[in-house]
């Protein structure tokens, strides 16, 4: 049996496959701009990041100013692409569908992309009203805001939470909350979760296990 009572869910690369996707937009236009990165300068810069917060690092490495509305163009060339291109993570269905406990998404984007993806990958149904974006509340991890705020919303305390995870900031905002978290770390590639989350997975057919504590 399980000694969580809620399951919080990140919502990029743990329920959509969406951070290729979005990354290879981003990639795209910060070369447009002479910035001369790949999708690995991506993975390893921008993964877990808000979009305000990779506009400014691709500012600085780019040879041209970024144009005004770069994150207005990003979000629609990114919603173009995700429309293309979306799928769920491999085996995040049947973790939902077989999941006992309450859950929901709390994620860094903006709720609209959120529901988006969820909607192209045929999840959205497990979480109509469960969705909780750190643009509400206008703080984004590491800060343990948005956890805390699902959690509460929820009905539960930090402790009887879990939280799944795949960045080292959104592991160390569920940290910073309070709470356990397994990193899932199939695109952890510089290996930055295993030492900072509560246990780690690299395949989501592990998961149910793990939070059965089998």
């Amino acid at each position: 049996m399980s000694k969580y009572k809620c399951i919080i869910f990140d919502c990029d690369d743990i329920l959509v496959d969406s951070e290729i996707v979005s990354n290879q937009v981003l990639v795209d236009m910060a070369n447009e701009h002479g910035a001369n990165i790949d999708l690995e300068y991506a993975f390893n810069h921008f993964k877990g990041s808000f979009i305000e917060a990779c506009v400014e690092k691709i500012s600085a490495i780019a040879t041209k100013p970024l144009i005004d509305n770069f994150i207005e163009v990003y979000r629609e060339r990114s919603f173009t692409a995700f429309k293309q291109n979306m799928k769920p993570v491999k085996g995040i269905k049947q973790v939902l569908e077989h999941l006992e406990l309450p859950f929901c998404v709390a994620s860094s984007g903006p709720e609209d992309k959120i529901k988006l993806n969820l909607e192209l990958t045929g999840l959205l149904p497990h979480f109509e009203d469960r969705i909780f974006s750190c643009y509400k509340i206008q703080k984004w991890k590491p800060n343990p805001a948005v956890f805390l705020w699902a959690a509460e919303t929820m009905g539960f305390k930090p402790e009887e939470c879990l939280v799944i995870e795949d960045s080292l900031s959104g592991v160390t905002a569920a940290i910073n909350g309070g709470f356990d978290v397994f990193g899932y770390t199939e695109r952890d590639y510089k290996n930055e979760l295993q030492t900072k989350a509560t246990k780690t997975f690299g395949d989501m057919s592990e998961l149910l296990n793990l939070i059965s504590g089998q």
